[in-house]
């Protein structure tokens, strides 16, 4: 997909293991900055997700169908590669708390050496929002609770599908 030169595309990448509202809230608000927003699902051989890519992938596209200048797809390798096989220059990261802003600082560092052409944008979360991960909504769901509010309806009905997450 080609834009033009005054459209700015962004790269808001995870594992989305799953999509979570939080993660949709960061995606809607970046859809306000950027022209495009590509939510990239990573593909990690070094993880063991609870959803292989193509689950991660249809429940991000089912959560974002609304935004109309955002995209989902998938990716393996160096993020900044990725990045500029996009012909973007901009990350997108979101942060819930300072534990989150030290893992992220060291990325976006790590990033810039690699890729100095490239910034990474750091969007703080919602505060309704700053408890939420992936991994949290996994826990909870393995023990009977509630995650209505953490996760749109595509995801719920995933895990119940799945019936045991990892």
């Amino acid at each position: 997909m080609s834009l033009n030169k005054n459209n700015i595309r962004a790269v808001y990448p995870g594992s989305f293991d799953p999509i979570t509202n939080g993660h949709i809230c960061i995606a809607q608000r970046a859809a306000k900055i950027f022209d495009e927003v590509i939510v990239a699902v990573l593909i990690n051989a070094q993880k063991n997700p609870s959803f292989s890519v193509e689950e991660r992938q249809k429940m991000a596209e089912e959560a974002l169908a609304d935004f109309h200048n955002v995209r989902v797809c998938a990716f393996s390798g160096l993020l900044v590669n990725f990045i500029r096989s996009l012909d973007s220059r901009i990350i997108i990261r979101g942060l819930r708390a300072m534990s989150d802003f030290e893992y992220e600082f060291q990325m976006a560092l790590m990033n810039r050496q690699l890729a100095p052409d490239i910034e990474t944008f750091f969007i703080v979360t919602e505060p309704q929002y700053s408890y939420l991960s992936s991994s949290a909504v996994k826990d909870i769901f393995k023990f009977n609770g509630d995650i209505s509010g953490m996760v749109p309806e595509c995801v719920i009905n995933r895990i119940l599908l799945e019936g045991n997450v990892k």
